[in-house]
């Protein structure tokens, strides 16, 4: 899930929480020019102030709607008097350096539960994310990045660093996913820069760093370590993004990147490897698959990421013979693997490779020769342009390499301009569309709530046996032949080429490293 953990530049408005010199604190909301709100008014916040040294003094304080356990730490002072001789000069005392103010905020977004296990992580990450921030800023001393943005380079000229972490669940997340990206899904961290260098200001605004704890879980699960060292991964990766960091502009920038996750994780002896190597190792021992964008083999942005690219290399150089399944068409698959220099004859996909494409509604063998089509029963067809004309919702319909529709819309030009499918052609007809074409499956186009309301339920209903409703992204439904299935698919393509699943196996053990 790395593609999706690029920095966003774009201001936030956020909870902060400035360390006054008369040890009070006072919490506002900056509002730079932005109609976005990051934390709304009813976040749980947890708020530490720390010098990196420490004395205690423990209070609370309401303020608006919001509840702040604040604790503050400086150097108690023991001050004596001593009676002497007039002759004895007192020494001046010494000029301190002024400490470096750590001011972190972490909040737990409303929607999720009172679980006392995600209380005890913002406790924890309350005390661990200035100890982060501190070995991130030593780390920036005297060292040369080739690929770091030095936007933020020496910090000791600050009088205080602020950072917010931000504790969600996935919808919150894919909501800002959404808002800010044109992500409509639910991701594992996103780190938001508030730094303006021009603007020379004495307070180094760091930003934001969202994590989805119910993504988190699952990635924990998947990686055999607790929730709490998945957060603290997390929180690693997405510091380091708004220090400049950007895995996902070059190899030699994920590599940069990644050496500075695993020593700030290993300084730090938390337990779990850096997010890019942990990516790396589940791509290497799942294999590549072509799919939806769920951790498969485009990211976020549609793209073939670096660390997947470099997995599949590393497949290649193995002896693996990759074979894509997916339910794209295969110029799709083409266009997106071109980018990284994998598509044509030393390559894992062209047009005279075998493959398994449309969920499996076509299968191509060996010399890239079709062996097995399937498709959609064309009453079905009928019926659903006659819903998209008459409800003005974008229908698109697949037919080999060719995608077809009946008006040109936004949503149809994102198909082609986002997802690499084949540029829609606008037909004249529905009698023209469906004259000698065979079409294998289709796809309504709307938001994700007219999806749900609206199209899912209608057209569960109609189609009944002729047809199935799947959805593989909250704003398409797609409508496929029955029984549609890549693994039918799959196993097709493993008769014809002569492959049984134990062979399938071995080659998966040359992926693993672990063996």
């Amino acid at each position: 899930m790395l593609s999706r953990l690029l920095p966003l530049r774009p201001m936030a408005a956020r909870l902060v929480s400035h360390a006054l010199p008369s040890t009070t604190a006072a919490a506002f909301f900056h509002r730079p020019p932005s109609h976005f709100s990051l934390v709304p008014p009813s976040l749980r916040s947890y708020v530490s102030i720390s010098h990196l040294d420490s004395s205690v003094f423990d209070r609370r304080l309401n303020v608006s709607r919001y509840e702040h356990r604040i604790v503050s730490r400086g150097l108690g002072k023991v001050f004596a008097s001593q009676r002497g001789y007039r002759k004895v000069r007192r020494r001046p005392a010494k000029s301190k350096e002024k400490e470096l103010e750590l001011s972190v905020n972490i909040c737990i977004e409303e929607q999720l539960p009172d679980d006392p296990e995600i209380l005890d992580i913002a406790e924890m990450l309350r005390l661990n994310v200035p100890m982060a921030m501190k070995l991130a800023f030593d780390g920036l001393k005297d060292s040369e990045y080739k690929t770091r943005d030095p936007a933020i380079d020496d910090v000791g000229r600050f009088a205080t660093v602020e950072l917010s972490v931000l504790l969600c669940n996935d919808e919150f997340i894919r909501k800002l996913n959404k808002d800010w990206r044109d992500e409509d899904h639910a991701t594992d961290v996103l780190s938001m820069s508030q730094h303006i260098p021009e603007l020379k200001l004495p307070i180094l605004m760091l930003g934001d760093i969202v994590i989805s704890v119910e993504t988190a879980a699952k990635q924990a699960e998947e990686r055999g370590h607790t929730l709490l060292d998945e957060i603290r991964i997390l929180m690693v990766h997405g510091l380091l993004h708004l220090l400049g960091f950007d895995h996902e502009i070059s190899d030699e920038a994920e590599a940069e990147m990644e050496k500075e996750e695993e020593l700030l994780l290993k300084s730090l002896r938390w337990k779990g490897k850096g997010l890019i190597q942990s990516a790396y190792d589940t791509e290497i021992n799942s294999g590549p698959r072509m799919d939806n964008r769920d951790g498969t083999l485009l990211n976020s942005e549609s793209q073939i990421s670096s660390t997947t690219a470099k997995a599949l290399r590393e497949a290649l150089s193995r002896g693996v013979k990759v074979v894509i399944a997916t339910g794209k068409t295969r110029p799709a698959v083409i266009s997106a693997l071109k980018m990284v220099e994998l598509a044509g004859k030393d390559g894992i996909i062209s047009e005279f490779s075998p493959g398994v494409f449309l969920q499996g509604l076509l299968v191509y063998g060996r010399q890239g020769r079709e062996i097995f089509r399937r498709n959609l029963d064309p009453s079905v067809c009928r019926e659903a342009f006659l819903y998209s004309l008459e409800q003005k919702i974008p229908l698109i319909a697949f037919s080999e390499d060719r995608c077809l529709t009946l008006f040109d819309h936004p949503l149809v030009d994102s198909l082609h301009t986002i997802y690499h499918e084949p540029k829609a052609e606008i037909i004249p007809s529905i009698d023209h569309l469906l004259a000698g074409t065979d079409i294998q499956k289709m796809i309504f186009l709307d938001t994700a709530e007219g999806v749900a309301t609206t199209l899912r339920p209608h057209w569960s209903e109609a189609t009944s046996d002729r047809a199935t409703v799947v959805q593989a992204q909250p704003d398409m439904l797609e409508i496929v032949p029955p029984g549609t299935s890549k693994g039918s698919g799959v196993k097709m393509l493993l008769d014809h080429l002569g492959v049984n699943a134990k062979e399938m196996e071995e080659k998966e053990k040359l992926m693993d490293p672990t063996i």
